[in-house]
This record gives structure tokens, sequence and C-alpha cells, in this order.
């Protein structure tokens, strides 16, 4: 493997599943704890008469908590108070706000189909609000909004892409099927 140079695209993206070992006793353990969480969460929400508040109600918390890692802030007020009427708000709201209802939207295509290069590009599209596919065209790269420094550079060629996209999909798909 060559080495890695962030201003450089990084084609040698390893395949999946990663070489080292996932299973480890520590994750083990989390897998433990997460479950309980999860099956109170389970029984809290049958609690809930309308559980439609909770499930309509993570997805824009779960933005509004991202979206500030990339310095877009707004309020839980605004996001509640737009939710229906998005054209009025600020632009961080509405982003936000879009973030979410793509959010939603590739949860319900989950009902369709399993989650694939398809999905992801429905959910991008509708988190860019213009029709978005595998990039075709080199020049993306990550970097640092203050000093302009380029950190990362993802893999470049649509074939490439392609080809790493579907070794996801049959990790995924293979992964799943192997626990069921």
């Amino acid at each position: 493997m060559s080495s890695w140079h962030p201003e450089q695209p990084y084609n040698d993206l390893p395949i999946l599943p990663p070489a080292a070992e996932l299973e480890t006793r520590t994750v083990l353990k989390q897998c433990i704890a997460a479950r309980v969480a999860l099956a109170e969460l389970k029984q809290a929400a049958e609690l809930i008469p309308n559980q439609g508040v909770l499930i309509n109600t993570l997805p824009l918390l779960e933005t509004q908590a991202s979206l500030e890692i990339e310095n877009i802030v707004t309020t839980t007020d605004r996001l509640f108070q737009f939710q229906s009427a998005n054209e009025y708000a600020d632009l961080a709201t509405r982003e936000a706000l879009r973030y979410s209802g793509a959010l939603l939207e590739g949860f319900q295509t989950l009902q369709q189909y399993p989650l694939n290069t398809r999905t992801a590009e429905q959910v991008c599209t509708r988190i860019k609000g213009t029709d978005m596919q595998v990039r075709r065209v080199p020049g993306t790269a990550l970097a640092n909004q203050a000093t302009g420094k380029v950190i990362y550079t993802p893999p470049a060629g649509e074939d490439l892409l392609r080809t790493k996209l579907a070794n996801w999909e049959r990790y995924l798909h293979e992964a799943r099927e192997s626990t069921h």
C-alpha cells in the first residue's frame, strides 16, 4: 500500500471487511450496554400514546447536533417552529430541516429496498437540493475552513468509486445476513 498524502486522492482506500478484528471484548461489552439502552428506549416509547412524536423529533435533534459540527447552528425552537413552513426560516434552520427530511426519506426508502448506493444518492440529492450522483469529476478535497489546508482527498474516478461502493454494499448486506 502506498503512503497517504492528504492532498492526493486516497485511491488505496482498503476494501471491506477491515483487516482489524472488530468484535473485540470491549466492543462486545459496549454492544450489551447499547442493547440494554435500546430496550429501555423501546419500553419508554411504548408508553407514549403517539409514537410519531418521538420518531419525528429524533431526526430533528440529530440533525441539529450534527450540523453544529459543521458550524451550522439553529435552535430546537426554530426547528419545530418552521418544520411545516420552512420557506420562512433562516438559512441554517432551512438547511437543518432539509437534512432532517433527507434522513427521514432515506429511512422510509428502506421499506422498499435495502440500503445501497441509490439510497445514498437520493439522500444527498435531498440534502443538496440538486440531482446528486456518484462523483464523476476529480477535484474534491476536504480542507480546514480557517486555514484552507487540505486534510483529506477522497478517492477519485467514477469507476473506482462505484467499485468501492459495490464493496460497501456487499459488506453491509453479507454482514447483515450472517447475523440473522
